[in-house]
């Protein structure tokens, strides 16, 4: 499978759940995903994109996606990925869109990752 690595540093972030979301800040950015649950709010975007009342913040993330569009009936596709990863001890954080699968792991981990995936069979399309 083709992936494609991301060109920026992430961070991974959690916000206040009790405070209003500032929408209008979120849609200036041009790469985030967030979550909202009962109980947290996590964005995940670039590094200097982090908000400023962030209460928590996780950085070093590099990423990389499937170039392709990913269709709903394939099976396994990020537990084969994840298989891989964690077997040589690299940890990962993923996100899924409607289209792909966008897996994050740490920058210190990232050319490893890179490395053991290609041994595997994927190829990085902006290698």
């Amino acid at each position: 499978m083709k992936l494609k690595i991301l060109p920026y540093e992430l961070s991974i972030c959690k916000l206040n759940p009790n405070n209003s979301l500032d929408v209008d800040f979120i849609y200036t950015l041009d790469f985030y995903f967030l979550a909202k649950t009962d109980d947290e709010i996590s964005i995940v975007c670039k590094t200097a994109d982090v908000p400023s009342d962030a209460v928590a913040r996780d950085n070093g993330w590099c990423g990389f996606y499937f170039e392709e569009t990913l269709d709903f009936s394939l099976i396994g596709v990020l537990a084969k990925i994840s298989a891989v990863l964690s077997e040589n001890n690299v940890g990962i954080f993923a996100v899924s869109t409607y289209n792909t699968d966008y897996i994050l792991v740490k920058t210190e981990n990232f050319d490893r990752a890179v490395s053991v995936l290609k041994s595997n069979g994927y190829t990085f399309l902006n290698d």
